[in-house]
């Protein structure tokens, strides 16, 4: 960067920092009258052709008759439910920043796209699945969440009986939506991998062909509390009319939660604005995710190491974005999606003590508060605060720890502390909705809260951390540090090593022209080993990899990390020297169903996970689906006692029967329901089912599997059959179609070998044949397959040609000897030449009757051998 570059970007810096510091009312001082061009988005000048523009206007009268006067052919229409906004076609941005009414003009017309690249969930990489196995009772009951998006498939079963707005005519362009929405709230009926992160919430849609809020009655009347934005544009690094309309929304309806991915533009450069042509940083993708009152989260990898295509902050006025990172392996969606289910969890957490909804801030405090910290220590502009913890949210809440208030200019608030002893590390957040900001706005922070730490003994004092918004490189990548901040709504302070004792949560009024300002306040002691993963609740794959999961909260330090089959006496080491601090060791899960546990051992003993099961999915085989009987049945499982078979109810898979057998059959009423999966009793108690099997008649055989000849044309009549089971089988007769129509048999089995059968005629007549099977069963059921048809050529002089006479338009298919091929001749009646052709050496070939017209015609083959066959057919 050269000198001059450097000097203009210091100079731009310290007019934003000083814009910051004085407030919005310092910045009007400074700025005087709104230019022109100041109106303008960054980079919409050089983009503005054809596009449809939004405006933001003071005076809507005064705006239609100015647009009326000065651009006659332009076409203006009001946003819906957004007061001011206005969509404006055919003009300029520049010519719309002329008018004294208009504050602000940007591009509406973006089309929104997924940001989902790969395919994979693994909810223990953000303590999902510890939420599930420690709280049971969480599951997301009683509350709704918006995808806004594309249609999502309505008939998918893991949203049976929640959906709360399904349009059958929707048209489902891709499964993006469906994806998203089986990460926040599928309901696992499927399979396990179907199991969201809140699976029984209710998942209402909208479209986000809309860029803007939805409407709030609508959001309101549905019961949203958390809408989920797994979309993006392209990158876009200003504070524009959309993210100033959901910072609006927020503060109507504080308890809603708008959760963004940040983008799959981690490796592209700023564009326009203050961070313009820097590589790798501000590159959120749309500026409705530079918003203040809502989340951003980018994307991890299993590991905790933020992925390179994860876009980063900061904000176009420095603010911390992405505030949070989650495991997404297709991408900032996927983490956008599982925060979102587990901001449901954190609310009901909430709800079901308060018995009201949280503030949205203090969820979002819970979920910064709670975060593992990763990357750069502390904060920074690439992780924000953190690698989401569904564990650490929800027990925020349910322990208490945090305290609601508010403040006006120069007041303060103290909330006492006592820090336990044996604390690694006090962590502290402060959250709160901010007021809109004028779009564009270099500085968007109005009512500014200071966030202190005090302890009382001594009146030593912590701030929070902060980082350098500078635009280069160098300095975004600074570490953050303790000094006030006057850029975030959110602030965070850690100590290390606390000294067990009293201190003080001290939040001040800094600047608050707005007031009083609420504010949710969280904290959490953290200390100690826990292990994440494995639990009881999830079955650990027989023979593939597993990662292994701990919490630890100490120095750096290692451990052994052992593993034991249950009942046996002596503990398997598979790592001698793990480093706790990565929190994670890839293992591969023995090969066979086994029950077992892993061990950490430290200098202070010895830390044990649940106990866990090991083994293959249990899928339930359809034998057969019979009018009068279905048969279910599964592989045994060594160690199991009995087995819990399940059956979708109205939302959900519900416990049906519990059997000691491998098989049940279902027959009348207990056969009505489609859809069955099964679960083995290990150890004293029901482990995870397997996949979920559709068990209806359109997807599975009464008995037959299949049934086909073994060559269409041959010199002889053979089929194979393939049969689901031989329970209650006690014959499988061959049966062919006579003159009459009736069928006789050809062959019977009176005792069946297998399920793999090859059936056939002894003395097949020439030509086409039809055929059938025929099945007896012992209690007096008779069963039969579908009619096939096969071709008897006992020589290299029968040629076969059906139907006759053929109706024009309809196909006139042609027979002759395997492998060879024919020289076909059509003559009319008049011996003229109406077609002249030779095929391939496939014995089948079908001949359009609509090119031959209506008559009667001769058809003569030529085969290799030199012979001449001749036949008479009748088009009608």
């Amino acid at each position: 960067m050269s000198a001059a570059v450097y000097c203009r970007r210091y100079l731009r810096y310290l007019l934003l920092a000083a814009a910051s510091i004085g407030g919005s009312s310092a910045l009007a001082q400074t700025t005087g009258p709104v230019r022109p061009r100041a109106r303008l988005a960054p980079g919409l000048e050089a983009n503005q052709a054809g596009r449809v523009l939004r405006v933001s206007v003071s005076d809507e009268a005064g705006f239609r008759e100015w647009l009326a006067q000065k651009q006659p052919r332009a076409v203006a229409s009001q946003e819906p439910h957004q007061a001011g906004l206005w969509q404006v076609r055919g003009t300029t941005a520049t010519m719309l920043s002329q008018c004294p009414y208009v504050s602000f003009v940007e591009v509406a017309d973006r089309a929104a796209r997924p940001e989902r690249q790969l395919n994979g969930a693994d909810f223990a990489a953000n303590k999902v699945t510890a939420v599930h196995t420690r709280y049971p009772q969480l599951a997301g009951q009683g509350l709704t969440v918006s995808v806004k998006e594309g249609p999502l498939d309505i008939n998918d079963i893991d949203f049976k009986g929640r959906l709360v707005n399904p349009n059958p005519q929707a048209q489902t362009l891709n499964s993006h939506s469906t994806l998203m929405a089986t990460l926040i709230a599928g309901g696992g009926n499927s399979a396990p991998a179907g199991k969201g992160a809140a699976w029984q919430a209710r998942i209402a849609q909208a479209s986000y062909s809309n860029l803007l809020p939805d409407d709030d009655a609508t959001l309101a009347g549905q019961g949203v509390s958390v809408q989920n934005h797994s979309y993006g544009v392209s990158v876009e690094n200003f504070y524009g009319l959309e993210a100033r309309a959901y910072d609006q929304q927020v503060l109507r309806r504080p308890e809603l939660l708008h959760v963004f991915s940040a983008g799959n533009s981690g490796s592209q450069p700023a564009p326009a604005g203050p961070y313009a042509g820097l590589a790798a940083v501000a590159n959120l993708t749309g500026q409705f995710k530079n918003s203040k009152n809502t989340l951003t989260v980018g994307a991890t990898d299993a590991f905790g190491q933020v992925a390179p295509l994860s876009s980063r902050g900061p904000a176009a006025d420095g603010r911390i974005k992405p505030e949070l990172v989650a495991f997404g392996d297709g991408g900032t969606s996927d983490a956008a999606a599982l925060v979102s289910g587990v901001s449901l969890l954190v609310q009901q957490a909430y709800r079901d003590r308060q018995g009201r909804l949280p503030s949205a801030a203090l969820v979002k405090a819970a979920l910064l508060n709670s975060a593992d910290d990763t990357g750069r220590p502390n904060v920074d502009h690439v992780a924000g605060y953190g690698q989401a913890d569904a564990l650490g949210a929800v027990q925020t809440i349910l322990e208490r720890r945090f305290s609601e208030g508010s403040v006006a200019q120069g007041q303060e608030q103290v909330v006492p502390l006592m820090v336990p002893a044996g604390t690694h590390r006090l962590k502290v957040t402060l959250v709160w909705h901010d007021p809109e900001a004028a779009a564009n706005a270099p500085a968007t922070l109005l009512n500014d809260l200071d966030l202190t730490l005090v302890r009382a003994t001594d009146a030593q004092r912590w701030l929070p951390w902060t980082l350098s918004t500078f635009p280069h490189p160098d300095s975004l990548a600074l570490p953050a540090r303790r000094r006030p901040n006057r850029r975030d709504n959110a602030e965070q302070i850690t100590l290390d090593a606390p000294a067990a004792g009293t201190y003080q949560l001290r939040v001040r009024g800094y600047a608050v022209p707005q007031g009083p300002q609420a504010f949710s306040l969280v904290y959490e002691f953290e200390s100690g080993l826990t292990w994440i993963n494995p639990t009881a609740a999830r079955t650990l794959r027989a023979a593939e990899a597993a990662v292994l999961r701990w919490q630890w909260a100490g120095p750096a330090t290692t451990a052994q990390l052992q593993y034991r089959p249950v009942g046996q006496p002596t503990w398997t080491t598979l790592s001698a020297s793990v480093d706790l601090q990565q929190q994670a060791f890839r293992w591969t899960a023995p090969s066979g169903p086994t029950l077992a546990q892993v061990r950490l051992l430290t200098g202070a003993g010895a830390v044990e996970s649940d106990t866990f099961f090991v083994a293959p999915p249990l899928a339930v085989q359809v034998l057969y689906s019979c009018p009068e009987e279905t048969l279910l049945a599964w592989k045994r499982v060594p160690g199991a006692t009995q087995y819990q078979l399940y059956r979708l109810g109205a939302t959900h898979l519900e416990p049906y029967r519990l059997l000691t057998d491998t098989a049940v059959a279902l027959s009348g009423p207990d056969a009505a329901a489609l859809y069955y999966a099964v679960g083995p009793w290990v150890g004293g108690q029901v482990r995870e089912q397997g996949l979920t099997a559709n068990v209806g008649p359109e997807n599975n055989g009464c008995y037959i599997q299949s049934f086909l000849p073994a060559q269409p044309v041959a010199d002889n009549v053979r089929f194979n059959l393939l049969l689901s089971t031989t329970y209650r089988l006690q014959t499988v007769t061959l049966e062919r179609r006579n003159p009459d129509g009736s069928f006789g048999a050809v062959q019977r089995l009176a005792s069946v070998p297998g399920t793999a059968l090859e059936l056939s005629d002894p003395s097949p007549q020439p030509g086409r044949g039809e055929y059938r099977v025929r099945l007896d069963l012992n209690n007096g059921r008779t069963y039969y397959s579908a009619v096939e048809a096969a071709f008897l050529v006992r020589s290299t002089a029968d040629v076969l040609v059906y139907p006759v006479p053929v109706v024009a338009g309809e196909p006139l298919t042609i027979v002759g000897p395997q492998d060879q091929a024919l020289h076909i001749r059509v003559y009319d009646l008049t011996g003229r030449l109406r077609l002249d052709l030779t095929t391939s050496s496939s014995s089948q070939h079908v001949l359009d009757s609509q090119a031959l017209g209506r008559g009667t015609f001769l058809l003569r083959f030529s085969t290799p051998g030199g012979q001449e066959i001749t036949r008479r057919i009748l088009v009608l």
